[in-house]
């Protein structure tokens, strides 16, 4: 399941590391680059609980390597042709696909693994190496052959989807009754504010990732070579930082580590902003860790807070995580437009100082706290 989630979430990350290719090999505007994030993000984050509330009802194992391809299809299709529409549709399409995806393989993971923090954090792993190795597939294959190359990247998404195939034979593992996960009741106000904080965390991830590789270029006079640097050290940073967030939260608790996040998150922004040359690098490693260390715990809170909805759960975190902050793209990219690319940044302030907000409200579900680590009673 990890290994089959790095190869479906290689699309999300090629969608922000193809924009500087699409400003250089079609001059698109800042605000029109942003729009193919948006296109890849708008239906994934409507559709992603939608497929999650039908997975609540039904295992759809076959789910799983059908949009593995569709997500590998419409990044494939994404440079083929010079229409603007035509592009905007085959990122769209990539997005239906991640969003199919996302909520039955966080169910069959769970299930799988048994285990609250640690398997789903192996499972998140899986996804941040997806989203790590994409710009470095996408500057391996369009730098020497521009855009027209982009139907080589549907390589990983066809691996991907033998994994799938495999997993799903694995009927023990992956189709599990949706009521064992029916313990406890609903706590809907903090699912709520727990959503409202992925939100936060998605708007300001996602930004970062559209703007840093265009960002770092800007600021350092780098090249090509500068900006792809930058967004594999803001990817890189998910392989530590969401196998440490489900360490740290065995130790201090779930919530305690969420909240430390947001405030690390808070400082970063702000150092990438202010700091000059190559430190930029640090400030961005640091924005790494305090938006991947929560990842993996936002999914099992979630769940957590709704028993017996595992599938409209993860719809809703691990899916909101990854795609409704492209939906804030556009209006950042237009921002930048009229003043500059940094002054464009510059709202990212705000969503981690929300998030903490609404978090403290939130209390640990079940009343686990540190406790409830590792036992799969966390279901």
């Amino acid at each position: 399941m990890s290994l089959a989630h790095a190869c479906v979430d290689v699309y999300q990350g090629a969608v922000a590391a193809l924009v500087p290719f699409f400003v250089a090999e079609r001059a698109y505007a800042y605000a029109a680059a942003s729009g193919v994030v948006l296109a890849a993000s708008l239906l994934s984050s409507v559709a992603q609980p939608l497929f999650g509330l039908l997975t609540d009802r039904w295992a759809l194992p076959w789910l799983l390597p059908a949009s593995t391809l569709a997500a590998a299809g419409g990044v494939a299709l994404s440079g083929v042709g010079g229409s603007y529409a035509l592009t905007l549709a085959a990122f769209a399409v990539s997005g239906v696909g991640v969003a199919a995806y996302h909520p039955e393989a966080a169910r069959a993971a769970r299930a799988a693994g048994g285990d609250g923090h640690r398997a789903m954090g192996w499972f998140a792993l899986g996804g941040n190496v997806g989203f790590a190795l994409a710009p470095l597939l996408v500057a391996g294959v369009v730098v020497p052959w521009g855009l027209a190359a982009t139907p080589v990247l549907a390589v990983p998404g066809v691996v991907g989807a033998v994994l799938c195939g495999v997993t799903a034979r694995r009927r023990g593992a992956v189709v599990a009754p949706a009521g064992d996960h029916a313990r406890g009741r609903a706590d809907w106000p903090a699912f709520l504010r727990l959503s409202g904080a992925v939100v936060c965390r998605s708007l300001v991830f996602t930004g970062l990732s559209t703007f840093v590789a265009l960002y770092v270029r800007e600021r350092t006079g780098g090249g090509a070579a500068a900006g792809t640097l930058a967004l594999c050290v803001l990817y890189a940073g998910g392989a530590v930082g969401t196998l440490a967030g489900s360490r740290l939260a065995g130790r201090y608790g779930r919530l305690a580590v969420v909240r430390a996040s947001y405030a690390v998150t808070l400082v970063a922004v702000a150092g990438v902003l202010v700091v000059p040359g190559p430190l930029l690098y640090g400030c961005v490693a640091l924005a790494s860790a305090g938006l991947y260390v929560p990842f993996s715990l936002h999914i099992t809170l979630g769940q957590d807070c709704l028993p017996g909805r595992v599938g409209t759960a993860s719809g809703v975190t691990l899916g909101l995580t990854v795609s409704v902050g492209g939906i804030a793209a556009p209006a950042l990219g237009a921002l930048a437009d009229a003043t500059s690319l940094r002054a464009g940044l510059v709202p990212l302030l705000v969503p981690p100082v929300v998030a903490w907000v609404l978090v403290r409200g939130v209390r640990e579900p079940g009343g686990q706290g540190v406790a409830g680590s590792g036992s799969s009673s966390d279901a």
